[in-house]
């Protein structure tokens, strides 16, 4: 049997003529532009799903000057942003929102010096119509990058940098951290106890600040040597519930600065024999699934809307290149609330 081999692609030209319109018409309506009456604009999708007529992105670009794209930017190592559920839980939202709009994601991660420049020649490029950008540390170069390549960009997280969240022009979307970490400090207050360390994050992170000032807000009198410093991950956990129990033996319970944390710190507390919640209570930050739920005992934790967040990130950029506000006068800026979750650790 002879080998079948597909026709030609139909061309813009065909599908103007099988709607009975110009070729410019046709194009406006494929290509996203405005002008055309609904009639016409009827005619030529119509004529389009007939044909199979697929358009040139190109051709689109030209037309409406939008690539379709969005750029999402994570400062953070390749290996910790595959295997945080963190990050997994952005992009998901922020995927799910780009898709609903018919908008293509463009992961770019910075490592280290080296991938600034990389990032922002292909800002700069005119590949995107705007980025998205987490988990920035303080004295980030990427704000400052995507102000010269003229990319519209919605952060994740708190600005840090000086009269960035008191700009209007710096969108961002964040959780209340400082008020999640005195819900949870409050917590473990009142069920008596009365040493509470706290494991905080990476102190060139604003979440991790905010947190720690939420610790401190209820224990305005907190021993210095309550508090160990980490970086939200396992391994930084467990390493600041050892220098924490070397310093503070008799402490009580911890606030860890998020669920990652936690758990090194509960692995720590297990291995020294220290029975959670009867001698040490636990809580942490973030009530991601994956970890929360198992641990043993199931982890106290403050929830975030992760996903939520992603999903908030993009929708406000898109609401932005759309130019389709629909209150000039209400804030670019989001605070998602904070729920503690009660479980067994505390």
């Amino acid at each position: 049997m002879p080998k079948q081999f597909p026709g030609p692609r139909p061309t813009l030209e065909a599908v103007a003529a099988r709607a009975g319109v110009s070729r410019a018409t046709a194009s406006r309506v494929v290509n996203g532009g405005d002008g055309v009456r609904q009639p016409l604009v009827d005619k030529v999708r119509l004529a389009v799903d007939e044909l199979g007529y697929i358009p040139n992105p190109a051709a689109r670009t030209l037309v409406t000057r939008r690539t379709g794209a969005v750029a999402v930017v994570i400062a953070e190592p390749e290996n910790r942003i595959f295997s945080d559920p963190f990050f997994s839980q952005q992009l998901r939202g922020i995927s799910r929102e780009l898709a609903s709009h018919d908008t293509q994601l463009v992961l770019l991660i910075v490592e280290g010096p080296d991938d600034f420049d990389r990032v922002a020649r292909y800002l700069a490029g005119g590949h995107v119509d705007g980025a998205l950008a987490f988990s920035l540390h303080t004295d980030d170069p990427l704000p400052a990058i995507t102000r010269r390549a003229g990319v519209p960009t919605v952060y994740g997280g708190r600005p840090s940098w000086s009269a960035a969240p008191d700009d209007r022009a710096v969108p961002y979307v964040d959780a209340d951290n400082r008020g999640g970490a005195r819900a949870a400090v409050q917590h473990l207050r009142d069920l008596g106890r009365e040493r509470i360390a706290h494991i905080a994050g990476p102190p060139d992170q604003t979440s991790a600040i905010d947190r720690l000032h939420g610790y401190q807000d209820i224990l305005l009198d907190a021993d210095a040597t309550l508090v160990a410093e980490g970086a939200f991950t396992v391994e930084s956990g467990a390493r600041a519930m050892q220098e924490l129990l070397e310093r503070r033996p008799d402490l009580d319970a911890v606030f860890a600065a998020n669920d990652l944390m936690a758990s090194g710190a509960l692995r720590v507390l297990r291995e020294h024999g220290i029975r959670v919640p009867e001698q040490v209570a636990l809580v942490g930050f973030d009530d991601m699934d994956s970890v929360a739920e198992a641990t043993d005992p199931p982890l106290t934790t403050v929830r975030q809307d992760i996903e939520g967040q992603g999903r908030l990130m993009a929708r406000l950029l898109l609401r932005g290149l759309n130019g389709d506000r629909e209150d000039a006068e209400s804030p670019d800026s989001v605070i998602t609330p904070t729920t503690l979750v009660r479980r067994a650790s505390a």
